[in-house]
């Protein structure tokens, strides 16, 4: 098991904390990407897949595994990739020694997909509420993984994170009030730690559709769906006028509630069904995914971060049939297995 001490990370980080005060990111459009679940009996091939990507210009994508043929149909295509990890393997990478970690790598990684495509290494998925067993592996095996990377010199180009579920905060209303739940809190914490230190991001998963089906006393369609008229929520001098921005400014307030300011935020997830719950149609996964998508490309950012744009995943490239939960949960997919868009969506 990798000994390193998250304080002696930090120190180790400072010059790289220093050169990006000293040459600050360049601004453009954020990038957005969309995700490729697999929960399906149905899909169309792996290659058939990558060129329907590359053919809509997407040039991000999240996997939720390692599965050799899937990442060696995107090796040389340019396109990005988060690679997740998935929970039932964050014991064994926890309890890795270096060596081992390192092996692992290389073997279920970089064998099938070159290093400069590699965007983020996503440990994990919705472990602590959701998965709460592999908690205490977590933030173990990303220190594990990033010895591993740091071997290899790959620190800077690629980021280990791990997805969260949104319900990890709780009192959201306003944003500003936002804590992480106190049951998790002494496991969130290191994580948070970690991400600042290595100046990673906080993933998450945000999702204004099952706010507002599970909240709908309190939550307008038109506020999911980046359609409200007016400003819906103050929040002392700043003003939300969609659940997207909101939600992600409740974690930002969240890790500056435990000492932690500046850590960015990334949606790793992020859509709206197409049918089988109320309010899932085409029509409003077009709105709300379009919006996404436009605010990227405008490098719009959110009340509490106005000049930094919000990198987000849509989810998902296709129907997944064999996923479980409510019936709408099968139905965010974009495309049609055929590979016709489901709804008129541009990514450029």
């Amino acid at each position: 098991m990798s000994t390193i001490n998250i304080q002696h990370l930090s120190l180790s980080l400072l010059s790289i904390h220093l050169l990006l005060i000293i040459f600050p990111s360049s601004t453009g459009a954020a990038p957005i990407g969309i995700c490729y679940g697999r929960v399906a009996n149905n899909l169309p091939q792996p290659s058939f897949v990558v060129n329907l990507i590359k053919s809509n210009g997407i040039k991000y994508v999240r996997l939720f595994d390692i599965d050799p043929t899937t990442l060696k149909s995107f090796s040389g295509t340019g396109i990005n990739l988060t690679i997740g990890v998935p929970n039932e393997l964050l014991p064994f990478l926890a309890n890795a020694n270096e060596a081992t970690a390192l092996s692992w790598l290389q073997s279920n990684v970089f064998a099938h997909i070159p290093a400069n495509q590699v965007r983020y290494i996503a440990v994990g998925n919705e472990v602590f509420l959701k998965d709460p067993f592999y908690t205490p592996h977590v933030v173990t095996a990303i220190l594990n993984l990033y010895q591993a990377l740091k071997t290899l010199n790959l620190t800077n180009s690629i980021k280990l994170s791990s997805p969260q579920a949104a319900s990890v905060v709780t009192n959201s209303y306003p944003p500003s009030a936002a804590t992480f739940d106190p049951y998790i809190e002494s496991a969130i914490i290191p994580l948070v730690q970690y991400l600042y230190d290595s100046r990673s991001p906080f993933m998450v998963n945000v999702y204004p559709y099952f706010s507002y089906i599970n909240n709908k006393n309190h939550v307008s369609l038109d506020y999911a769906l980046f359609k409200s008229k007016n400003d819906t929520v103050r929040d002392g001098a700043l003003s939300y006028g969609n659940l997207f921005d909101a939600s992600v400014d409740a974690f930002v307030s969240a890790m500056e509630k435990v000492g932690f300011e500046g850590v960015p935020v990334v949606v790793t997830e992020t859509g709206w069904p197409t049918k089988a719950g109320e309010a899932a149609s085409e029509e409003n996964a077009s709105v709300y995914n379009g919006n996404v998508v436009r605010r990227a490309a405008d490098d719009a950012g959110t009340p509490r971060r106005p000049e930094t744009g919000v990198e987000a995943y849509l989810f998902d490239l296709f129907d997944e049939n064999k996923k479980g939960g409510e019936e709408y949960e099968k139905h965010f997919g974009i495309f049609g297995l055929d590979g016709v868009k489901a709804y008129d969506i541009d990514f450029n």
